[in-house]
């Protein structure tokens, strides 16, 4: 996928995290992460398989960090790793400040509209982040 390429080539941080790069896990020791967990799409929207399994619900996650999340909202999981950070109390990940955390969503093309997002949000979010992806691409073809 040309997304996680231009990720690799960037040498981005995995989702909450501060050094474990996206070429690390590929295939080793991360996991695919829904970003919109399947479980909370079906259950609050009986999302169909085809709707939550997008590749822009997609992102690489250190597997101790998908399994705390677990079924959790974005809105609620994105706010309780902002506030863990602003108490100096890091809950997914090593991110220790604010700044960090943003560049991190950044750099994984996430929307910072997340800390508020609910299923009813989940197509506004496939276009945000969608739209994301798609400058991200470019900048990578562009560098080549």
């Amino acid at each position: 996928m040309v997304y996680v390429a231009s990720q690799v080539r960037a040498a981005d941080n995995t989702l909450f995290t501060n050094g474990f790069k996206v070429a690390d896990v590929i295939g080793n020791v991360g996991d695919i992460h829904h970003i919109f967990p399947k479980a909370y799409l079906r259950k609050e929207i009986d999302a169909p398989q085809r709707l939550h399994n997008q590749i822009a619900n997609y992102t690489y996650l250190e597997k101790r960090i998908n399994i705390a999340i677990g079924e959790k909202s974005p809105g609620e999981y994105f706010s309780q790793a902002r506030a863990a950070i602003i108490e100096g109390k890091p809950y997914f990940g090593d991110i220790s400040d604010e700044e960090t955390l943003i560049s991190n969503l950044k750099a994984n093309c996430i929307p910072e509209g997340v800390f508020h997002m609910t299923a009813e949000d989940y197509e506004t979010f496939l276009v945000e982040r969608r739209t994301l992806m798609a400058q991200k691409i470019r900048r990578y073809f562009e560098s080549l």
